[in-house]
């Protein structure tokens, strides 16, 4: 029985081989059947094209293969095209998948004093936290108000960190310890607000009718008891109480000179006395000069220009015009002279101790100083300035009369008691004679030379800071150093085949006349130089009515020309451009 119903099945004793061996026959049979249709339908096609090729044209082959690499193309574009655009996708949805990518969320049971944060990614953590403990922290003084920077964010950060980058512990706490720096640096903000220093008495004006400096200022300061404020910002760190009110606490501080006590420190700390000489109208510019100087007042730290008080020598503020070197020559110009009165405050306030911030020196030796100890000044540069280093104001004193011209600085001593600053100039080395200039004269005899004046050398100067202790020398460092040119020597002379007289005529020499004319030229010179004429170096009989080396006409650099500082030896201008005419 269960045979037939195998065999019914086409089943045999192998089982489903049986099976899968009929149906192979099967589908032999079937390849066979399909293939015998096939070859007659193939047959009938073949025998159907054949009578049609009769009747037909010979296709252009041309066209057909053109067709076919244009259709290659596009397909070739087509699946290109589409390769590409998987990639772009691939490529966007990695990015996304990437940028999108949840941050890991704790799967233990982690706590945050006492907080639940597990299933929460660190951000949800942060913000679940800072519910508990939301800042706002303030501190007062007084009306004003002060908003304390989060200091919990950096904590938390850092416990979060620790969390979330690990394997977590199952409870935490948030620790405020550890915060006294950011706590100070608050602190520091607060002062910076409400902290108010002392001010010392000290001069603050200057009264011309009593000639005397008026003393005001005097302020008592604040400071914020910072100890206090800082222990009191920590005490609330540590019981989380981020929100606390707090309220700074300050104590008065008293100036440390009071007014009563500036009048007695305050005296002349640094002088200086030049003279000048009998011509009226040069004097009358160092006088001026001197009156826009006197009651400066220079507050400590800050520099004071002389050309800046004094301001521009003009015809309209009364400035005359005064004989001034002009590029080796004296000349008439407004202000001449003035130069004068920035040498004698430099001299004065290196007494006092103060720092020369820029200084120059003449082109010329002058004569109303030691080479050395000079300061020229210009409208628009050369200029002199200097800074108030001591702790409080100071005021400049000057005044001309009897053609001296006087320069105090007054102030608390910079200096130590017993200490005195001076500076101490001499000559190092005489320079050659520079070469001649010429003038021609046809009132002299034809071929002949007259000396009109001899010329002077040059000169070079060291100029050394003369520090002292009780008399007693302590340091004599170089300070500076000085070129000073010489003044060229100028010849008359007559290099014409004639003369004349006084009155343009043209006259005809004779032996004697030519005699006559030497003697005459003789006497011309020793009347026009009477000391020059037995020294190539000229002496001067009195104060020459300029300094040499001021005058508007100083148009080269000394060789060694510099901002100069007392204790700052050696300083050199020789790379600064050509100064202006000076004073």
């Amino acid at each position: 029985m269960s045979t037939t119903n195998r065999s019914g099945n086409g089943r045999n004793s192998s089982g489903r081989s049986g099976y899968q061996y009929d149906r192979g026959r099967s589908r032999q049979s079937t390849t066979r059947y399909t293939s015998n249709y096939q070859g007659q339908r193939a047959y009938r096609s073949s025998t159907t094209s054949h009578h049609r090729r009769k009747r037909r044209r010979t296709p252009n082959y041309g066209i057909i293969a053109a067709v076919g690499v244009v259709l290659m193309i596009v397909i070739a574009a087509t699946v290109y095209g589409l390769k590409s655009g998987k990639q772009r996708e691939a490529v966007v949805t990695t990015e996304n998948e990437t940028t999108t990518e949840p941050e890991t969320e704790l799967v233990k049971e982690v706590t945050v004093d006492g907080i639940t944060i597990t299933g929460m990614s660190r951000e949800e953590a942060r913000q679940e936290i800072l519910k508990k403990y939301t800042w706002g922290m303030k501190v007062h003084y007084q009306d004003q108000v002060y908003e304390v920077a989060n200091l919990l964010e950096g904590k938390l950060n850092d416990l979060l960190e620790e969390i979330y980058k690990g394997e977590p512990d199952e409870r935490y706490l948030l620790d405020t310890s550890g915060m006294e720096e950011a706590v100070y640096a608050q602190v520091e903000e607060m002062k910076k607000l409400w902290n108010k220093s002392a001010k010392n008495g000290s001069i603050s004006s200057y009264d011309a009718a009593s000639d005397s400096f008026v003393f005001e200022g005097e302020a008592v300061g604040v400071a914020i008891d910072e100890e206090k404020l800082a222990s009191e910002i920590q005490n609330a760190l540590s019981s989380k109480n981020f929100t606390a009110e707090i309220t700074a606490t300050a104590s008065q501080v008293q100036p440390e000179i009071p007014i009563s006590v500036a009048k007695e420190k305050y005296k002349t700390i640094g002088k200086y006395t030049t003279n000048t000489t009998a011509n009226s109208k040069r004097n009358t510019n160092v006088r001026l000069a001197a009156e826009a100087l006197n009651g400066t007042i220079i507050y400590p730290g800050q520099e004071m220009s002389f050309n800046e008080v004094v301001g521009q020598r003009t015809a309209e503020k009364g400035y005359q015009g005064a004989a001034a070197y002009s590029g080796g020559e004296v000349v008439e110009e407004i202000g001449g002279g003035v130069c004068q009165v920035s040498t004698t405050l430099y001299n004065a306030v290196v007494r006092a101790g103060l720092k020369v911030s820029v200084r120059r020196s003449h082109t010329f030796a002058p004569s109303y100083v030691t080479p050395g100890m000079d300061a020229t000044v210009s409208w628009g540069g050369p200029e002199f300035k200097f800074i108030n280093t001591s702790s409080a104001a100071i005021g400049i004193r000057a005044a001309y009369s009897n053609q001296t011209v006087t320069v105090s600085i007054y102030g608390i001593p910079v200096l130590e008691d017993g200490v005195t600053h001076e500076l101490e100039s001499k000559k190092i080395e005489d320079l050659d004679l520079p070469a001649p200039t010429y003038e021609e004269d046809q009132t002299i005899a034809p071929g002949t030379e007259v000396v009109k004046s001899n010329g002077s050398q040059g000169s070079r100067w060291e100029t050394r800071l003369i520090v002292k202790k009780n008399g007693e020398i302590v340091s004599n460092e170089v300070d500076h150093t000085v070129t000073y040119k010489g003044h060229n020597p100028v010849i008359r002379r007559n290099s014409s085949d004639v003369m004349v007289n006084e009155n343009g005529e043209t006259i005809v020499p004779t032996e004697s006349s030519e005699s006559s004319e030497a003697s005459v030229a003789e006497t011309t010179v020793a009347t026009e130089n009477p000391t020059q004429a037995s020294s190539p170096i000229p002496q001067q009989t009195e104060p020459s009515p300029v300094g040499p080396g001021e005058g508007p006409g100083n148009v080269q650099p000394s060789d060694e020309v510099m901002p100069i500082w007392p204790g700052n030896p050696g300083g050199d201008q020789s790379q600064l451009a050509a100064p202006k005419p000076e004073d």
